[in-house]
This record gives C-alpha cells, sequence and structure tokens, in this order.
C-alpha cells in the first residue's frame, strides 16, 4: 500500500513501484524528491543509452521520444496522486488530455531529466498537473495534462 505522509523528500524505486503499476520498460521514473502529497514532486530519470527505445529512436542519433518525457512527468504526477489518496499499485491514472505540450531541446542517453509536477486543481478523481522536465537548468519540454484515477475491478 503506498501510504501518505504529511512530506517525504525522497522516496526510491521499490517506493515508485509500490505507488504505480508500471514496471520496465514503462516505468519513466527512477527516484521522486520534494514529494509534497496534494501539490507536487520532482522526479528523476537517469537516461541510459540502454533504453529499449534508442534501438528506433533513432539507432545513429539516440533521443529520448518526447512523448516518453511527458509519460515521465505523467508517472511522477502518478506518484503524487498515489500518495495524496492512498492508493495501491493496482489503481491507475489514465490520461485524459496533454494541453500546451512543447519540446524544447534534444534529451540524450547519460542525460538526468528532472520532472517537476505541481497540480493545479482536482476535482474527485480527475487531476490537472503543469509539468516542466529539465537537463540540467535547460528546460527540454513542458506540458499541462489532465488524467483520471481508476481502481480497476477484480477479474
Amino acid at each position: 500500500m503506498c501510504s501518505e505522509d504529511s512530506v517525504n523528500l525522497s522516496l526510491d524505486i521499490n517506493e515508485i513501484k509500490k505507488c504505480l503499476p508500471h514496471r520496465y520498460p514503462m516505468l519513466m521514473i527512477d527516484r521522486l524528491e520534494q514529494l509534497r502529497p496534494g501539490i507536487g514532486a520532482v522526479g528523476l530519470k537517469n537516461v541510459s543509452v540502454n533504453e529499449s527505445f534508442f534501438q528506433g529512436h533513432f539507432p545513429d542519433r539516440p533521443i529520448m521520444p518526447g512523448v516518453l518525457i511527458v509519460e515521465a512527468m505523467g508517472q511522477t504526477a502518478g506518484v503524487v496522486v498515489a500518495k495524496s489518496m492512498n492508493l495501491s499499485e493496482s489503481g491507475l491514472v489514465y490520461f485524459m488530455s496533454m494541453d500546451n505540450v512543447k519540446f524544447r531541446k534534444l534529451v540524450e542517453p547519460g542525460d538526468l531529466l528532472r520532472l517537476v509536477v505541481t497540480k493545479e486543481r482536482s476535482r474527485g478523481n480527475v487531476w490537472r498537473f503543469k509539468g516542466e522536465a529539465f537537463v540540467k537548468d535547460a528546460l527540454v519540454a513542458e506540458a499541462t495534462f489532465t488524467a483520471m484515477i481508476v481502481t480497476p475491478e477484480k477479474k
């Protein structure tokens, strides 16, 4: 169970896996820092040349796909929601919309991607976040996105 704390400065990969159902190769965050349930967090992604998507994007010039950067923002926000609502890994977060998505710079193997997400609003199981992705101090991507939290029925 992903338990709620008033402030967690950091979550390691094992704690993240308690909050999200994603697993390799779709788990896009390695650590969370400055987690504030109901408010926001900073996610970290170590971008490695061994990532499966680099085999085809692009073999001679590996670049992290922009949609996966937005996915990493969404997963960071998903942990914020899980911690805020005391959800387990069985809770799913589905994107509903993505607005004002902009890709500013390339993300390459060896980069440390810092994902800053801040809740703009929430109503019931629908949450809206502003996300920004940085490499060092350079803004590489940004988006505003809305997600719905769903607890799947047991089969």
